[in-house]
């Protein structure tokens, strides 16, 4: 843990000199959505993301799509629907929605685990878990617990704000509940950057993502039915995830390109603290070939 906040202060710090100057979003470093028209891609190759909750598969990739289309307002973007309510060369400010991404690790089919990226208008990067077990051991000193109530999807909507600078691009996001599932709120930050190199493109990302004591407690709490004990000695608080993410891409033709991806989060200790969990941390990663029609 040591070392990896070492790595984010680096992030961080190293290119604020930079700010200051800032850069077209469409410029140079990115390839944009064509406005008016839709971006499909396949990607095929093996990846897996790893699954913290006990007794739960990791999850495998094989297949990944990418469906966006953007509009001079309006956008769809891997099941996402936004409205642009002001852009410039340096900021866009969106009206936006979002998967939640809580239940990927309950659902093999959940749409965060078909979707792993987001195109967020930029050069796309286009990219699942068994059923709830019926009984699971506990290495916590507490109770067994019995058979999971369900742990549902939802929608989430709010808005979000991209500034273009030099040093990058800043993304800040807040979303709530629209289902009513759990009535819980998100907010993001995220920090990206990308070198393009003649074929080559790379991206890094930092992310941290805080998540309400609601979202925590309807996907990491302990509910009575499954066991008294815990229910009653499990707090849920809320919580701060902490995310880097390594994005590579080599154009082979117009249409083909080599893809390959690999994220790490560290899991918010109030999180980790649930007898759900038996990992501290999730981490992703995909190899493959990528087909842009």
């Amino acid at each position: 843990m040591k070392n990896l906040t070492v790595l984010l202060l680096t992030c961080i710090l190293f290119p604020i000199s930079s700010w200051a100057d800032t850069v077209d979003s469409c410029g140079s470093e990115y390839e944009c959505i064509e406005i008016g028209r839709w971006d499909i891609g396949l990607a095929l190759g093996y990846g897996s993301r790893s699954n913290p909750l006990k007794d739960y598969d990791d999850i495998p990739i094989y297949l990944v799509p990418t469906f966006a289309y953007y509009g001079d307002s309006w956008y769809f973007d891997n099941g996402n629907i936004g409205y642009t309510l002001s852009e410039d060369e340096k900021y866009t400010i969106n009206l936006t929605t979002s998967f939640s991404t809580d239940s990927a690790f309950f659902h093999r089919w959940d749409p965060s685990n078909i979707f792993l990226t987001g195109t967020n208008r930029f050069e796309p990067s286009p990219f699942s878990t068994r059923n709830q077990p019926m009984l699971m051991s506990n290495e916590q000193g507490g109770p067994i617990l019995n058979e999971l109530e369900s742990r549902n999807f939802t929608y989430l909507g709010g808005i979000e704000a991209y500034l273009y600078t030099r040093a990058g691009v800043l993304n800040f996001e807040v979303t709530h509940d629209l289902l009513n599932v759990h009535q819980g709120t998100e907010a993001k930050l995220q920090w990206l950057y990308n070198i393009a190199v003649k074929e080559w493109s790379f991206e890094l990302a930092l992310e941290f993502d805080w998540k309400s004591k609601e979202v925590v407690d309807y996907y990491y709490g302990i509910r009575p039915s499954e066991s008294v004990f815990w229910s009653e000695n499990y707090k849920a608080e809320s919580a701060i995830n902490t995310s880097l993410k390594f994005t590579s891409h080599y154009v082979l033709t117009e249409h083909w390109k080599l893809l390959f991806l690999a994220r790490y989060t560290q899991i918010a200790d109030e999180i980790v603290a649930s007898p759900l969990l038996n990992e501290d941390y999730t981490s992703t990663f995909f190899v493959g070939t990528a087909y842009r029609f």
